[in-house]
Formats: C-alpha cells, structure tokens, sequence
C-alpha cells in the first residue's frame, strides 16, 4: 500500500539496497577430525571425543589454526583432540549476512538429508553466529555486550540422525531454555 511506497522511496532516496549474503566454499584437505559418538556426549577415553573437544576444535578450524602442534609455531600449539582420524577431504561452507530463521531451519533439513544417500561421513555440524552488536540475544532477551558478544549454536548432525545442540553466549546473557 502507500505506507509500502512511502518505506521503499525513502531507502531509495537515502541509497540504502538490500544486500545479499556472502558465500564461499573451502575443500580442507587432510584434515585431522575428532572421532565423535552421539550417545557419548563425554566423550570416552580413547574411543571418542566430548562436545568440548569438539567446539574448540570447531573454532580452530573455522580460524584456520594449523592443527599440527609444531613446537616452531609461535601461532598456536593446538591439536585435534584424541582420538582423531584424517579426512582425505571436507568442505566449509560460509554464509555471511543477515539469515532468518525459516532459512536455517530449511539448511538444517538439507543437510539432514545429505544422510539420505550412502556417504563416508559420519556427522556434519551447522553453525549459526548472531551479530556481536545485536540488540537481542535469545528470543525477546536484551543481548549484553562488553567485551566478546557471544552468540552463536552450532547443531552436529551424526549419520543416524541423532543431533548434538551446543549453546555459546556471552556472559552478560542466559541461555535459553
């Protein structure tokens, strides 16, 4: 209607566009990854990895942290968590942007559906990242910011379909329930 007209020629006006999200796609190669068991959310010596281990290997991989614990590396002495196996080849995708929910929901039931055919892998994970800056956190909840603004989930899909949810925020906000 008129309000509609009235909203798009003051964006117009003013030069603000809607903006796409960014996408780029990665193949990692040789990468060390936690051997991961969906009942085992502890983890069990030398059998499998905790949901800890995980995120904190998650993190280094999305930085791009070199996982080969070289004493000649003033970076990082990190290494993949224990035990691990070598993926010939996995793939990070990113999306960049402002995604509302609906959109993640359906990334989430793609790639629920990757399982559907025969594949080598045994979980995959989904990550969703909120805005440091953002005025809410979780549902109608003011978001706290001092110094980090955490806020992100990150689902790990395993090849029987059993999930893992993970919760990260900062610490001037609560979880959800």
């Amino acid at each position: 209607g008129a309000e509609g007209s009235t909203l798009m020629s003051y964006f117009s006006k003013n030069q603000i566009q809607a903006m796409k999200p960014k996408i780029t796609f990665s193949t990692l190669r040789d990468l060390q990854c936690p051997v991961l068991e969906s009942n085992e959310l502890q983890g069990k010596p030398d059998e499998s990895c905790s949901t800890e281990e995980l995120f904190e290997w998650l993190g280094a991989v999305w930085n791009q942290v070199s996982l080969d614990n070289k004493s000649s590396s003033f970076l990082s002495t990190y290494c993949c968590p224990q035990p691990n196996t070598v993926v010939e080849k996995a793939f990070l995708c990113t999306i960049t942007g402002f995604i509302i929910p609906e959109k993640i929901i359906h990334l989430l039931e793609q790639l629920c559906c990757y399982f559907g055919e025969p594949k080598l892998a045994y979980w995959l994970t989904l990550t969703v990242h909120g805005f440091a800056d953002s005025p809410v956190s979780w549902r109608e909840s003011e978001h706290g910011f001092h110094k980090g603004g955490e806020n992100l989930y990150n689902f790990v899909i395993f090849r029987n379909l059993d999930y893992w949810l993970q919760m990260a925020v900062g610490t001037n906000d609560d979880c959800p329930p």
